[in-house]
């Protein structure tokens, strides 16, 4: 599976794992772990596991964009 192939994939999906996220944001694992644990990313658990909405990564950047704008 190529670049693409991942790309739509990945554009298809409705939760993200912490990774997809990540590489979607283009920041690291450790880093989108800081942002969920704060509040500023969005994620649920299903059972053991942590998941991200897939909209989450966008709402994200909005919230950062306006927040840059307004002060």
């Amino acid at each position: 599976m190529d670049t693409a192939d991942i790309a739509v994939v990945d554009s298809a999906l409705v939760l993200l794992t912490v990774e997809e996220a990540a590489r979607r944001l283009r920041i690291g694992r450790t880093t989108c772990y800081g942002l969920i644990r704060s509040g500023e990313l969005e994620s649920i658990d299903i059972g053991r596991l942590r998941r991200v909405p897939a909209d989450a990564p966008a709402a994200y950047l909005a919230r950062r964009r306006e927040a840059k704008r307004a002060a």
